[in-house]
């Protein structure tokens, strides 16, 4: 773990001084040199995000990194289609791309494209999910959080609050990290139960309801560990509440809606893999590589968690979240 976060400050002290001299936003050097060299950089990302709370945080971590570095960013989502995400990467390759980060919930449906990419001699670093997988992929390093530990780091949690029996509904089909989290839940809790869902994000409702169904046909049930916000603030938490039960929640990630209910104590918990920093370290590691041939991770991860957002810290979050960059 030391090493991953050694690279992660090595990365943001590096940028802050090479950055001053390669965009040459502060010198007296009218010869635009400088700020040619950065505003000829593309730095492409390409997620499978969704736009919706999460996403909305980690792009804008993305584009303030390259208004920092006075880079140009093309950040597209593919919406949880890992087809189309593929094509992006290939249309990366072609469009000029001096460096490009991916998320990787899916990495056998990438794999091509990362191929191409590589082959092309593109820097590339994942982001988000993918960190078992980064080199496979010819990452360069991984940012973002090992989603099974963090499933640990719940499961602990779950049994400090006294929980016996934990339901992990899972949103997506095809995500390995969300997967993860589950196995990692059961590694230190034990008693869990995993629920896919049929629509997932798409239809909070739906999902709410197949979540009641489970809750009132399994009465042994008395947590819940959402592996997404808006999951736990719009179905997982009005699902509790319909079953009539007092049922602890907890959530992987952040919202404006689920630190206000963390602060009203209605959700134990969140973890908090910060995506504003998934969206920024990669631009910086890219433009790095790219101006000075840096290759920053020492072959590892950069953890940008897991944290917990309780009670105890949730007013500063809250204010930050208001913010849009937690």
């Amino acid at each position: 773990m030391k090493a991953p976060k050694l690279g992660l400050a090595a990365a943001v002290a590096a940028v802050l001084v090479l950055s001053a001299c390669g965009s040459g936003q502060d010198s007296d050097d009218d010869s635009g040199d400088g700020d040619s060299k950065s505003a000829d950089m593309k730095i492409c990302m390409y997620t499978h995000g969704d736009g919706g709370g999460f996403w909305s945080v980690a792009k804008k971590g993305a584009e303030k990194a390259a208004d920092d570095l006075g880079v140009e960013l093309d950040y597209q989502e593919s919406n949880n289609d890992p087809e189309a995400q593929a094509q992006l990467i290939e249309a990366g390759v072609s469009g000029g791309c001096d460096g490009i980060a991916v998320s990787a919930p899916n990495p056998d449906a990438i794999q091509g494209a990362m191929d191409k990419a590589n082959d092309a001699g593109i820097p590339l670093v994942t982001m988000n999910s993918g960190s078992a997988v980064f080199q496979d992929l010819h990452a360069f390093t991984h940012v973002g959080q090992d989603e099974f530990i963090a499933g640990q780091e719940a499961g602990k949690k779950f049994k400090e609050l006294g929980a016996t029996k934990v339901l992990c509904p899972l949103q997506e089909a095809s995500n390995i990290g969300l997967q993860q989290r589950c196995d990692g839940a059961k590694d230190t809790f034990g008693n869990v139960e995993n629920l896919q869902l049929s629509a997932g994000l798409a239809d909070l409702t739906k999902s709410e309801a197949e979540i009641q169904a489970k809750l009132e046909s399994d009465p042994d049930i008395d947590a819940i560990f959402s592996l997404n916000a808006d999951i736990a603030t719009g179905s997982s938490m009005p699902a509790s509440e319909a079953a009539g039960r007092d049922i602890i929640n907890g959530t992987v990630d952040l919202s404006g809606d689920a630190v206000q209910a963390i602060a009203d104590g209605d959700l134990a918990f969140a973890i908090d893999q910060q995506q504003f920093a998934q969206g920024y370290l990669p631009v910086v590691l890219l433009y790095l590589n790219k101006l000075n041939g840096h290759v920053l991770g020492g072959g590892q991860p950069m953890y940008t968690g897991p944290g917990f957002v309780t009670q105890e810290n949730a007013e500063l979050v809250q204010k930050l979240a208001e913010q849009g960059t937690r």
